[in-house]
């Protein structure tokens, strides 16, 4: 499911004007006749001058006074005098102010930074985890609005029986009821909702779905595996070197884990933002962190119990023709480096920096070598359950997952050896986001055709989007 042109929520509140700009609409100033300092200004001396010679010059007679005492006229108090307003200060800002138009009561309420209609929201329903993101384009790229992540385990225990579990199902119903909320706060109308593994290998997976139709009022679709490995190309594509051959991303899932061989040489795909017709190759491995913790357990994982992991996943790559012997010539080259979009890699990096709390902006784009990989590796394996319980970077809720998503990344890394990896906070939700806006035009520039150069013999104009009128 793509975009839904239905707006959840009514419209917003009225903006409401402060009192300083309903006192330039009146034309008052808050200096009473003063400039800076508290000093009487010439301008303001003058006029009141004036108003002593005028009240002394038409002071009422005394017939005038004898009708007022008669109630034919209203009696000319201190409270009822109307005088006239002091003259503003004679300086530029006040020259400046006097020529500006009056402003309308809207103009005091900060102004949005878009529209509602102008926002887009993505959900990924891992086995691991429930994932939102809500943003709106900003310049080429776009903004976050609000954001949602939450570990649910929906495919605990589906290595085992091959179906979702009620205690499952009852943890990720209720993490979609606040994606929902969020998206009709929000008021978000282009978005894509989408669920991996565990629904795709699940007996009772489209039986969860339609579930979650009645009770939430989402409709989620189940996304094959390689459109799942071309969406986290697209999420990651901007963290590939500019000047690199290539790159070899992998996406360590809780079910499942993707590795896309990405070919950046040829000039014509590296203008293409996403990157995706780069996809030189493709694999999906049917493991992830969730399923090689409850085969060989997470908890208690000793070196050996690490090298058994390790070798499974070696196992399924062999078994695998993912990049033949034309991906290891050009690692060989050295015109390579990995690119890593997983929970295991920023844990990673998050201890490589010793943080003590996660920072997702010193994360995201960090590069890291071999040898620092391998340093952080033996640390978590020297780590007992309890110590990476207490660890910042990883909690309570990965601390049983965190070794088998290393074993993964491990047998990658002895498979194809590349001296760099740069670790990408980032992935399908970005790739989502990045897909939807793109097929919208918000990146479009005006008069100019597909290639990026200047359309001949047309004028200049806003491009329309989403049948909004220019």
């Amino acid at each position: 499911m793509v975009d839904s042109a239905e707006d959840p929520r009514t419209a917003g509140r009225p903006a409401v004007s402060s009192l300083r700009d309903g006192q330039k609409q009146a034309g008052h100033s808050d200096d009473r006749g003063r400039s800076g300092g508290g000093k009487p200004s010439k301008a303001g001396a003058k006029s009141g001058k004036k108003y002593r010679r005028r009240f002394k010059k038409n002071k009422p007679s005394p017939e005038h006074e004898d009708k007022n005492a008669a109630g034919q006229n209203k009696p000319a108090t201190a409270k009822t005098e109307q005088r006239p307003a002091p003259a503003r200060p004679s300086s530029a800002k006040a020259d400046k102010d006097r020529k500006r138009p009056p402003r309308s009561p809207r103009s005091s309420h900060r102004r949005p930074d878009s529209r509602p209609a102008d926002r887009y929201a993505a959900l990924d329903l891992g086995t691991n985890n429930c994932r939102l993101l809500v943003a709106e384009p900003k310049g080429m790229s776009f903004r976050v609005v609000d954001a949602f992540s939450r570990i649910i385990r929906l495919g605990e225990g589906i290595s085992r029986t091959g179906a979702l579990n009620g205690a499952a199902m009852e943890r990720a119903i209720e993490a979609l009821k606040v994606c929902q909320d969020k998206l009709q706060d929000r008021k978000v109308r282009h978005f894509r909702l989408i669920a991996t593994e565990a629904c795709r290998r699940a007996a009772n997976g489209e039986e969860f779905l339609e579930r979650v139709r009645s009770e939430v009022g989402m409709t989620l679709e189940i996304v094959d595996r390689q459109t799942e490995a071309r969406l986290a190309v697209a999420g990651c594509a901007s963290l590939v070197h500019p000047k690199a051959e290539g790159a070899l991303l992998f996406d360590i899932g809780g079910g499942s884990s993707e590795i896309v061989w990405l070919d950046s040489r040829r000039e014509r795909e590296r203008r293409s933002r996403t990157l995706s017709r780069s996809i030189r190759d493709w694999a999906s491995l049917p493991v992830g962190v969730v399923t090689l913790s409850e085969w060989h357990g997470g908890e208690h994982v000793t070196r050996e119990s690490f090298e058994a992991m390790v070798a499974e996943v070696i196992t399924m790559l062999d078994a695998n023709s993912f990049g033949g012997e034309a991906l290891g010539r050009a690692i060989d080259r050295g015109g390579m480096h990995m690119l890593g979009t997983s929970g295991t890699v920023t844990t990673l990096a998050g201890i490589h920096l010793n943080l003590d709390r996660y920072d997702r902006r010193r994360v995201d784009g960090l590069w890291m070598r071999e040898t620092d990989v391998d340093r952080m590796t033996q640390t978590l394996l020297d780590m007992s359950f309890e110590e990476r319980v207490n660890n910042p970077c990883i909690g309570r809720d990965r601390a049983d997952l965190v070794l088998a998503g290393c074993a993964i990344l491990e047998a990658i890394r002895r498979k194809w050896r590349c001296e760099r990896l740069r670790v990408a906070d980032r992935g399908l939700r970005e790739g989502i986001l990045t897909e939807l806006m793109d097929r919208n035009g918000v990146w479009r520039r005006p008069g100019r055709s597909q290639n990026g150069r200047q359309a001949k013999g047309r004028p200049r104009k806003r491009t329309k989007t989403n049948g909004e009128a220019t």
